[in-house]
């Protein structure tokens, strides 16, 4: 097939998690023989901030990892959009313009030949319902929902059967344990302040833990105001600065354990969507400890592919013991991997991918809502 999919950015991951596991799909549809190509739009704010801060050499670990892999740039509509018309699938990531997602689903219903789909990975469709109702999806075959919370979201809206939960997953050609074990110390936290949505949160459940049970605390990210830095020196943390995602494979060998802690969206809104860090931890065999988030589609085995704090007092308990007992960590790695491996890798998204189209195609044509 000739499939096109239409991203925020594929170079940068900067503020960007979607292009985690976008760059694991679209090298394992190469890898089946699929033709490829990616699409991003001029000026893109994560890929403008990553080389304001980094320059070129940003992107030079995504080059590496991902040798295969390109993007193109577009500046006006009309011309991408023509472009591919005739390829046998459109994916269009939610973080688009409406202009693109409207002349993309206009296209479409002109007599478009192939399935066109729309991709949500964020929580705006509760956080700001009336932003994204303004995307026009008239036209689309269907939605690709991250979670079963948000699918129902889209249900609501009119979609009924034309909404599928299409999970993120790991790239388990770069996310694997090292192949051979090193020294380990500590914990290592990776991810984004998060605009205020867990700034407490991270202060319950992971920087007093990390303090409480002597255990020393890197964390890489990016958008740390201020006053979250004063947080982390408070606590003894050690703030790293950005790292790029294909380098998270040797920073999870260097640790431990991590901890994962959700945005409060998630937690009270969408419960059963994780971020895509569990399943890239999980891949690369570090023991995991999750802040409270309800597993409601059983994704894993709470316990034991992972272990849940309630509160900060039984975080502090789990990295304790996790420090203290050589086999509670072999066992969490152990099992962590075996899920990760069975059914949550970007192979098996892909999977899931085509035996959709599939069944997309073999659908009678429908109205979709607007």
């Amino acid at each position: 097939m000739r499939i096109a999919y239409f991203t925020h950015s594929l170079a940068s991951c900067w503020n960007h998690g979607n292009a985690h596991f976008l760059r694991g799909v679209l090298r394992d549809l190469i890898a089946r023989g699929h033709a490829v190509e990616a699409f991003e739009p001029e000026g893109a704010w994560s890929l403008a901030n990553l080389t304001r801060d980094h320059g070129e050499a940003g992107l030079d670990a995504w080059r590496a990892a991902y040798p295969e892999l390109r993007s193109q740039s577009y500046g006006a509509v009309k011309p991408v959009v023509e472009r591919v018309r005739d390829a046998d699938l459109v994916i269009v990531h939610e973080w688009n313009e409406p202009a693109l997602v409207a002349a993309l689903g206009a296209q479409r219903r002109r007599g478009a030949p192939g399935l066109l789909l729309f991709h949500d990975t964020h929580h705006r469709a509760v956080s700001e319902p009336d932003a994204m109702r303004r995307y026009d999806l008239g036209g689309y075959d269907g939605v690709l929902a991250f979670g079963e919370t948000l699918a129902e979201v889209y249900r609501g809206w009119g979609w009924g059967n034309r909404v599928f939960v299409w999970h993120e997953a790991a790239d388990d050609r770069l996310f694997h344990p090292p192949a051979e074990d090193g020294p380990r110390e500590g914990l290592v936290w990776i991810g984004n302040w998060g605009d205020g949505e867990r700034g407490e949160e991270l202060e319950t459940f992971l920087l007093a833990p990390a303090r409480a049970t002597g255990l020393p605390l890197d964390i890489h990210g990016v958008r740390y105001p201020d006053e979250a830095l004063a947080t982390l020196a408070r606590y003894g943390a050690r703030y790293r600065g950005w790292a790029p995602n294909a380098a998270a494979p040797a920073l999870f060998a260097r640790h431990l354990a991590t901890v994962h802690v959700p945005r409060r969206f998630y937690v009270e809104h969408l419960p059963g969507i994780p971020t895509i860090r569990v399943f890239e931890a999980l891949a690369c065999g570090i023991p995991l400890v999750c802040a409270p988030w309800h597993d409601a589609e059983g994704l894993f085995s709470p316990g034991e592919d992972y272990l849940l704090a309630r509160t900060g007092a039984e975080m502090a308990r789990h990295l304790a013991a996790l420090r203290d007992d050589p086999a509670l960590r072999r066992s969490l790695v152990a099992r962590g991997l075996a899920t990760i491996r069975a059914r949550h890798t970007c192979r098996h998204r892909v999977d899931e991918l085509l035996a959709l189209v599939g069944a997309l195609r073999d659908r009678a044509p429908q109205e979709v809502p607007a």
